[in-house]
């Protein structure tokens, strides 16, 4: 989904959904934005899943600089949810001049040279390899709906459950070698009711933020669901306090 208003002249926003789900999870609040607004999606998600499962990192970044630049907005903030956290980092850091900041939202953000499972410690990142080597990336319907869909009303988790996309091996286990450019603002929004990645571990997650702004939303792994006003106004905020050049 696309927003254009002179965007030439304007810095957007670029939304990088997390595992499982595709870029209409942020609607709400691209509704909500004045701004120009892209919302990416990750490859092959209305294909089989023979052909998701062969895709690296490397393959998901590749596209989403592709988008990027059909795109054609010249400056950005990346908006990065849970695993959409670590493609963003390379993606900073290939597109430094463009970038104009980070809002994390309750996202993965591995030290250099980490993967996504890197940030959980590391005797459930061991149970979490081995799970999904032995039984995909696919989670039952009901860890779904407790976890991911917590704070959501009963239909609505039951869509996404029902739309949840598995996401290839390697994109929660291939190493991302960046970190987020030193000078480039950044806002980690800590969601307090968090489910998928507890509190403890998105206060790792600002740590290996340097330097960033911290704010808090009382919700769930959803919040552009559950939130989508509060969660854009942090946004549109964000934006308003950026340098200017």
């Amino acid at each position: 989904m696309q927003k254009f208003d002179d965007p030439g002249s304007q810095t957007g926003f670029v939304f990088i959904h997390g595992a499982g789900l595709n870029g209409s999870i942020w609607n709400q609040v691209i509704d909500r934005l004045p701004v120009p607004c892209l919302s990416i999606d990750f490859p092959f998600r209305q294909t089989e899943g023979d052909i998701r499962k062969k895709l690296s990192l490397h393959d998901y970044i590749a596209e989403i600089n592709d988008q990027i630049d059909h795109w054609g907005v010249k400056r950005f903030i990346l908006v990065a949810h849970s695993l959409g956290g670590v493609p963003a980092l390379r993606i900073a850091e290939e597109r430094r001049p463009q970038v104009a900041g980070l809002a994390a939202v309750g996202a993965a953000i591995p030290s250099d040279g980490g993967s996504f499972l890197s940030v959980f410690p590391p005797a459930k990142r061991i149970l979490m390899r081995a799970l999904m080597r032995a039984f995909g990336t696919m989670p039952p319907e009901q860890a779904i709906r407790q976890g991911l869909c917590s704070g959501l009303p009963a239909e609505q988790a039951a869509e996404i459950a029902k739309q949840f996309t598995p996401e290839p091996l390697r994109i929660y286990t291939d190493k991302i070698h960046a970190h987020w450019p030193a000078g480039i603002p950044a806002l980690y929004v800590r969601l307090d009711q968090d489910r998928e990645l507890p509190t403890k571990l998105q206060d790792r997650m600002i740590r290996n933020l340097p330097g960033c702004q911290t704010t808090t939303l009382p919700t769930g792994h959803l919040p552009m669901l559950s939130q989508p006003d509060q969660l854009s106004a942090i946004l549109l905020r964000f934006l308003d306090e950026l340098p200017r050049s």
